[in-house]
């Protein structure tokens, strides 16, 4: 089973998120990686550069990203990273939508032996230490919400007090409130 970390984050709360992941090296990766793709170093200066929603961090000191070339489909000719083989964190991230409001991005990992996605053997113990020091960050410095599978930026929960709406990017996702 995937471990999978549901959040908002206003772009100050990614700045301060990218900030900390410098200390580790990830290469940061679109959903559908193009042919010419040139990957960079996950830091607080590439944060205008991520791909708009959804993005890989691969590991590249524990193991290279494993890739599959896309043969069907409008991605035809990009490659598809293995998620559940190559050590690398997935993130959706939060955006607004046309309402204005703040929509929830998660963050999701494959650590363990499953039957469901074919992994015979559990992450290497660095990328879970790694993953596992990224979620703490999170809970430390993130406020829960209400519901408590949310945890809200700092930044994220000053603009709620502003008026700002936080919505569950699920269908028909209901709204977000942070704690105290």
């Amino acid at each position: 089973m995937a471990n999978i970390l549901q959040f908002f984050m206003a772009p100050d709360d990614e700045v301060a998120f990218f900030r900390f992941l410098e200390r580790h090296v990830l290469e940061v990766y679109p959903r559908r990686v193009p042919v010419d793709w040139k990957p960079f170093r996950a830091s607080m200066d590439s944060v205008p550069h991520l791909p708009e929603e959804d993005l890989y961090l691969v590991a590249s000191d524990i193991g290279p990203a494993l890739v599959d070339k896309v043969k069907r489909g409008k991605d035809k000719g990009s490659w598809r990273i293995d998620e559940v083989r190559s050590p690398v964190i997935f993130i959706a991230r939060s955006r607004r939508n046309e309402e204005g409001e703040l929509l929830s991005g998660q963050m999701w990992v494959e650590l363990e032996v499953t039957s469901q996605t074919g992994r015979r053997d559990a992450a290497p113990d660095k990328f879970r230490r790694l993953y596992l020091e990224v979620e703490e960050f999170i809970k430390k410095t993130f406020r829960r919400g209400d519901p408590k599978d949310f945890f809200v930026g700092p930044k994220a929960a000053r603009l709620f007090k502003e008026g700002l709406v936080l919505r569950d990017s699920a269908f028909r996702g209901g709204t977000v409130v942070p704690h105290k």
